[in-house]
């Protein structure tokens, strides 16, 4: 997913908020949450999420679709995938959360007080708190339409539902999961360690972000398949694309690694007696999960599972683009978000 470099801050008291979501479309937003206590017992002092709106509030202030970032991205990027195909922005008010640790909201590369290696490790969970104080104390939003995601977005979603499980009417994952499966575990903690013995990371230490090429071309790699990568790389292109991904710097490494330890420590049953059985019986809102077969950075085997435990319906894409396969131009996506959004 593509990552845009510009992000517009715009500051506004609390009543601004409320007035800005009600009468205004479009607009980037930051807001400070104050001090947010964290899973850990550690706090991330003067917490600041950022959002982006599409659409109004309605008067009942009910039509919200809350929006969570993937991993790496940003609310910026999330509107290059042009979400609103599926969700009506003139029906709904669209808002896009930075996910802790995407660079926008409160992040190691952008922390004054906790700067770098100083701030504290979070959780999914705690990503989820935050926009959840974000929107029911700023912006006196106390139930959403829906909560939806693409990757760690959809991992989000996941959590939403369990955590507050009477705070919406829809959930909608895509290729996210309720827990890492082994395999994704393989890949992250490798990942993960090709990050952290860098000697340029310096155990998250360094006064300039380094270049890791051996994680980012790995990151590249899992994105999509090997079928996709040979349909779109010619064999003598790879030195061009070796050397393309060595030298890119357009990720904070520190953001990288924290928000990757809150995904490896991802799972809503460890509330539950580690059953996903249990947690399943917690979710209130209607479901639709959509898994992609032939993704390789995020299994699709957990969340199809789950699926079983739930009257949810369940979209599995078969398409080469692997973890990138899922689009809102696509009918069958498209159609059933415009259904479920629909039928409440």
């Amino acid at each position: 997913m593509k990552r845009s470099l510009t992000v517009l801050l715009l500051f506004f008291t609390t009543i601004g908020f409320s007035q800005t979501l009600s009468n205004v479309s479009g607009g980037a937003h930051v807001a400070s949450i104050g001090n947010l206590a964290l899973e850990s017992g550690a706090m991330i002092n003067n917490c600041e999420i950022g959002y982006r709106v599409h659409g109004r509030l309605n008067e009942a202030r009910s039509n919200a679709v809350v929006f969570c970032t993937w991993y790496g991205g940003d609310a910026a990027g999330v509107e290059s995938t042009h979400p609103w195909e599926a969700v009506d922005t003139a029906k709904y008010c669209l808002i896009i959360i930075d996910a802790l640790g995407d660079g926008v909201s409160s992040s190691p590369s952008n922390s004054k007080q906790q700067p770098g290696a100083d701030f504290p490790r979070f959780t999914i969970r705690d990503m989820v708190n935050s926009q959840h104080v974000l929107l029911t104390t700023k912006l006196q939003i106390n139930h959403v339409k829906a909560v939806m995601g693409i990757s760690m977005g959809g991992i989000q979603t996941f959590q939403w539902a369990v955590s507050y499980p009477d705070f919406m009417d829809v959930l909608i994952p895509i290729v996210g999961s309720p827990q890492p499966s082994s395999f994704d575990l393989m890949v992250y903690n490798t990942f993960r360690e090709t990050i952290e013995e860098n000697t340029g990371y310096d155990h998250g230490r360094y006064k300039i972000n380094p270049t890791i090429p051996n994680a980012t071309m790995m990151l590249e790699v899992f994105l999509t398949t090997p079928a996709d990568r040979v349909k779109t790389v010619k064999r003598e292109d790879v030195p061009k694309w070796v050397v393309s991904n060595k030298t890119r710097k357009d990720q904070d490494w520190n953001n990288t690694d924290y928000q990757l330890n809150a995904i490896i420590n991802h799972d809503i049953s460890k509330d539950f007696n580690s059953s996903l059985e249990e947690a399943a019986k917690h979710i209130k809102a209607k479901m639709l999960i959509i898994s992609s077969l032939q993704d390789h950075m995020v299994n699709p085997t957990p969340a199809i599972e789950f699926s079983k435990l739930l009257p949810a319906k369940l979209i599995v894409l078969n398409d080469e683009k692997g973890h990138q396969a899922p689009n809102f131009f696509n009918p069958d996506i498209k159609n059933s978000i415009v259904e479920i959004l629909g039928a409440q």
